[in-house]
Formats: C-alpha cells, structure tokens, sequence
C-alpha cells in the first residue's frame, strides 16, 4: 500500500486516520495539536515534525482543515514569499482534501496542483463523529473520473457512501447544499422540541411521537439535541465533541457566497446563518445541536 501522509487531526480527522491504520495502511501524520499527535502514534502512525516531512514520500496526501483559508495557506502558502505544501509534493501523488471550503478555494489549489503534475480533489464528507469513528461517513467528491477510481479504495476505508458530484468543486457545492439543510433541520427540530416541553411534554416522548410522524428527519432520529433523550449524542454530554456551532456558521456562510455568485434565493439558509450567528457568540466551540439552547433560553 502507498504510504499515506494525513494532515490534520481534529474531531473528524483524527478517527479517519484511526480507520485508515486499523485498515492495514502507512500513515505519516501531522497536526498541530500533540494529544492528537500521540493518538496516531499509538495506533501505530509516524509523526512528522512538520507538514512538508508528512508528504515526503507518500504517494497520497489527505487534509481535513477548518476553512478556506486553511486549505490554501497550507497548499498555496500563506505569502507569495513562502513555499506551500504543494512545492514539497512529488508528481503524480494524489492530493484529496477532505476539507469544507468554498468551492472556488478547491479549484484555485486545484488548478496550481495540475501545473505541477499533482492530481487534486475535493472530498468534503458527512456524517460527522460518529461516522468518523465507525467508519461510516459519505464521501462527496469532485474531481475527474480517473482521480474519483483512484481515491475511492482509500475513502472506502473511511467511509461507507461514495458519491462522484462532478468536476473539481462540485463535492464542495454538494457539501454546502447538504449542511445549509441540516442546519435548517437542526434549528427546526431544536424549535419544535423546545415547543413542546415549554408546554408540558416530555421531549423523549415528543421525539418518539414524531420520529413515526411527518415532522421526522435526520436530527430527530439520529442527533437528537435535546439532552438525555438519546444516548451517545453530543446533547447527552454537554454538547462536547461533534461538530463546532462555529463551524456551522461557517458552513452557512459559504452557502450565503455560493448564492451570491449564482443568483440563488435561500431565504431558509439565510434565517438558519442568522441563529447560528447568535448561538455562536456564545457557544461556538459546542456541537452544533446546542442550538436548541437559543430555544430553551427564551421560552
């Protein structure tokens, strides 16, 4: 198997490389966190003391960083008077950014990684921790059909749903478009939830009420946000883990970008960015299913 350089090791990163190790394969890992570090090591990765060493030799590279700016600082530089990471790259390695960033970022890398014989593409991921841990996220990636062969025996390791969106940029577009929905959906089940407690009813059994009613979705039955309803949730302990409300805004803010630039009308992502906005000033570091704490507080 080729050797595997995995960059970035947070909530979702750290579980993929996890799986990816548990699947037989060489991994030199790099994050900027040491307690994740020693994590990787455990399981049996080499750490590198920088991200230039991670990709030296490997025949594949995979990212999962927080933003855009991210992403291109990492490949592209921060600074036209610094080297990025796509200098330290050998030709012909495959470079798939399991990122969530604005779809022109994946292109702009893209296109600097072609001129340099690297093969780029973007594979933005759902599912979040706990699919990260089992080894059940979906992959949703953009880039040429040789390249989408390519990274799948790979992403197949991490995950269970491998989905081709396009050219380089669509798995970002895709991404966008699911998230602004399950930010809706979250916001709205938070509400609903949060209706029927402030009127006398036990939220578990409310969930259980309309998870066989019309009102069911995927934040319902599978993230339930309203504490001890169910278990192994980021509701259950504390909102700690998951995924960032902050981050969800700023998921929320490329499928603002991304309307601008096509003329699109999303005024339910719109109302969705504006909660989170809110919640975020205060509560940007919990899970994103906190949300439903803007409800509780103004009931």
């Amino acid at each position: 198997m080729s050797l595997i350089a995995f960059i970035g090791l947070g909530n979702m990163g750290g579980p993929m490389a996890l799986n990816l190790l548990k699947a037989g394969h060489r991994l030199q890992v790099y994050d900027l966190s040491a307690a994740a570090l020693e994590t990787a090591k455990a399981a049996g990765a080499s750490v590198a003391a920088s991200p230039a060493q991670a990709v030296a030799n490997a025949g594949i590279v995979i990212s999962m960083l927080p933003a855009s700016r991210h992403v291109e600082s990492l490949y592209l530089g921060a600074s036209a008077n610094e080297q990025g990471l796509l200098q330290h790259i050998k030709p012909g390695t495959l470079v798939i950014d399991c990122s969530t960033i604005a779809p022109a970022s994946s292109r702009k890398v893209a296109g600097a990684a072609q001129a340099l014989d690297i093969v780029f593409i973007d594979a933005p991921v759902s599912g979040g921790t706990a699919g990260a841990a089992a080894g059940t996220l979906s992959f949703i990636v953009g880039g040429d059909a040789g390249a989408f062969e390519r990274a799948k025996p790979v992403l197949e390791k991490m995950g269970k749903n491998i989905f081709h969106a396009g050219a380089v940029g669509a798995g970002q577009v895709a991404k966008i478009a699911n998230n602004m929905l399950l930010a809706i959906h979250m916001a709205g089940t938070a509400e609903a939830l949060a209706l029927g407690v402030a009127n006398g009813l036990d939220p578990k059994v409310l969930s259980e009420i309309m998870l066989k009613s019309s009102g069911r979705n995927w934040s319902l039955e599978v993230y339930n946000p309203w504490p001890g309803v169910q278990d192994g949730v980021p509701a259950s302990r504390g909102y700690s883990g998951g995924f960032g409300s902050a981050l969800m805004l700023k998921d929320l803010g490329l499928a603002a970008e991304a309307s601008i630039a096509s003329g699109s009308a999303i005024p339910l992502g719109e109302l969705a960015r504006n909660l989170y906005a809110l919640h975020s000033a205060s509560s940007g570091t919990l899970d994103f299913s906190s949300i439903v704490d803007l409800y509780r507080r103004e009931r």
